[in-house]
């Protein structure tokens, strides 16, 4: 059974910085893209980042230049280092593979940046 752990989120200021880290069981990180989405209140999830196998990444217009996604495979892990943090970057972070899969979904860990 997989699971994704979440851990980092937290209240930040404006302009801050917050790392948030997933945890995977299995081999779920070995063959998969993974990526971050997140869901801010009464908005759908969206897409945040996206690593492949192979290191390459890819960011939404959104967060691009502000935020890092990493991956370790060794440690089935994967990270998003988050700077420059904004009020509208508010939301709870999900880590799933990419294309995500509905039972993936785990608890998230919420992200609050105040003005």
């Amino acid at each position: 059974q997989v699971q994704l752990v979440h851990s980092g989120g937290g209240l930040v200021q404006a302009g801050g910085s917050l790392t948030l880290s997933c945890a995977a069981s299995g081999n779920i990180f070995r063959f998969n893209t993974m990526a971050w989405y997140r869901q801010a209140p009464g908005k759908q999830r969206e897409w945040v980042a996206g690593i492949f196998t192979g290191g390459s990444t890819n960011y939404a217009d959104s967060v691009k230049g502000r935020f890092t996604i990493s991956r370790d495979n060794a440690k089935n892990t994967v990270h998003l280092q988050m700077n420059s943090l904004k009020p509208e970057d508010t939301a709870a972070y999900y880590c799933n593979v990419d294309p995500p899969i509905y039972r993936y979904w785990g608890q998230g860990t919420q992200v609050t940046v105040s003005s």
